[in-house]
């Protein structure tokens, strides 16, 4: 099911009814744990088996370092749920790409090798839900969080169904106390729910889903365009992916809100940055603090030479462009970004700084240069792209003319106009009457608006 679909509006409605109709806090959590299995499901029923493994799994990892206070015994603990994690993700997630790799790599060292590929499908959030997991029993193993100890609360944790797919990715630390507690309607910020769940729809379907139409026939084949087509396929492309995944951040926040639970902001309007490391603040913040705490300290993080903060640094950034997909594409994507922080540290370190417009400007222009990387579908044709991105020079004639700069124009003023969150602030201040008939008008609006095609969430494929 898809956020957009009119079979999970349907879904919600049944699930949000009964949620509050219930009177126990337990019931309420078996409820909605039911309903996030049948989520789940829904894509395919065979990998909740996966689900279940890793709960089971860090539960009882958690249980095991709670019981033993031997470091050797509490080290073979976190390291099996660590191992057992990443090794279930590089399974199902790279284990054609580093096959391929080395067939790759045989053949250009003269040796025969047959292409092979093992047919594994990816289950959709396996990366979400592996690393919420594995960072609850690394929380755990560090004494900075409590083992939880009704399987109840740990399963739901894992499971709760607005974020299972595409995040954002829940801390433990944050999520498990507020099952501690009864949920009240009372606490429920309705409007700001609903507020927050139609922006999510407008970013998606109205925007993300319609400049796909735009960006889609370029990157099919980019050697066919001019420069001018290619700017403006790689300036949407950025509006694309923005708008679907804090799209989908923000109804997933919305809708857990409505159930009375609080998710923590993924996006922070990160086009408007004004340095590489600025941007890394405002994007998926969930993933950005997950590597900060749980890869680039433990690797040194600041601490050391100048050199081996500056690895540390860089070895994050790698890892977290392969975080995103099994393909070299997404390391020189995670390569671009970690040589542009390190750069960025360099540059502050010397005591220089750029005015806060060209600084937004020069860090917006890399991010667009570091997503041709991420959305090429080869290297090929993400060196075209780079050509005419950066040279304007391109062996095709194709355009598409100058009116889709002129409608991102209007995207980037709409973009620093809800910045300052006037909507948000005008929204709590309407009467009830009011909010309910604007409310109405603009989702009328919005459907009005949406692609007839329903479009995968961009982020699912990760």
């Amino acid at each position: 099911m898809i956020f957009t679909e009119l079979s999970f509006l349907a879904f919600f409605a049944l699930v949000f009814g009964v949620h509050w109709a219930l009177h126990g806090a337990r019931a309420r959590k078996l409820w909605l744990l039911a309903a996030s299995y049948c989520f789940y499901a829904a894509w395919d029923w065979r990998f909740l088996s996966l689900i279940l493994g890793s709960s089971a799994l860090d539960y009882l990892v958690g249980r095991k370092l709670e019981e033993n206070d031997d470091e050797r015994a509490r080290k073979r603990w976190i390291t099996l749920s660590v191992a057992l994690n990443l090794g279930l993700l590089g399974v199902f997630k790279y284990a054609n790409f580093f096959l391929d790799s080395a067939l790759a790599l045989a053949r250009s060292l003269g040796f025969e090798a047959n292409p092979h590929v093992l047919g594994i499908v990816l289950p959709v959030g396996i990366s979400f839900y592996t690393f919420q997991t594995m960072s609850y029993s690394l929380d755990v193993y560090r004494r900075e969080l409590r083992p939880v100890r009704d399987p109840l609360d740990f399963a739901l944790f894992v499971t709760f169904f607005p974020q299972l797919v595409a995040g954002p990715i829940v801390r433990a630390i944050d999520f498990l106390p507020q099952l501690e507690r009864q949920r009240l309607w009372s606490d429920v910020r309705v409007r700001a729910c609903l507020t927050l769940f139609l922006v999510g729809y407008v970013k998606k379907a109205c925007v993300g889903d319609n400049v796909s139409s735009l960006v889609d026939p370029y990157f099919k084949s980019p050697a066919e365009f001019d420069a001018l087509a290619a700017w403006s396929a790689v300036l949407f492309y950025a509006v694309q992916i923005y708008c679907d995944f804090s799209g989908y951040s923000d109804m997933a926040i919305a809708t857990a809100g409505l159930f009375g639970y609080e998710l923590r902001a993924n996006f922070d309007f990160p086009y408007l940055a004004t340095s590489i490391r600025d941007f890394w603040r405002r994007w998926h913040m969930s993933l950005s603090s997950w590597l900060r705490d749980y890869l680039y300290v433990p690797l040194g993080g600041n601490r050391g030479s100048r050199l081996f903060q500056r690895r540390n640094l860089l070895l994050t950034m790698l890892l977290g462009g392969l975080w995103h997909g099994a393909g070299w594409n997404f390391v020189i994507w995670g390569a671009l970004h970690g040589g542009a922080l390190v750069a960025h540290r360099e540059w502050e370190r010397a005591g220089r700084r750029l005015p806060a417009s060209l600084g937004l400007l020069a860090t917006f222009w890399w991010t667009c240069l570091a997503w041709i990387f991420f959305r090429a579908s080869t290297f090929e044709s993400a060196l075209v792209t780079v050509r005419s991105f950066v040279a304007f020079d391109s062996p095709g004639t194709r355009s598409t003319g100058w009116m889709p700069l002129a409608t991102f124009a209007a995207l980037a003023l709409a973009h620093w106009t809800c910045s300052k969150r006037w909507l948000e602030r005008a929204s709590e201040r309407m009467p009830q009457w009011s909010y309910a008939i604007a409310l109405g008008v603009l989702a009328a609006l919005a459907l009005a608006c949406t692609n007839a095609a329903v479009k995968p969430f961009i982020y699912f494929q990760f």
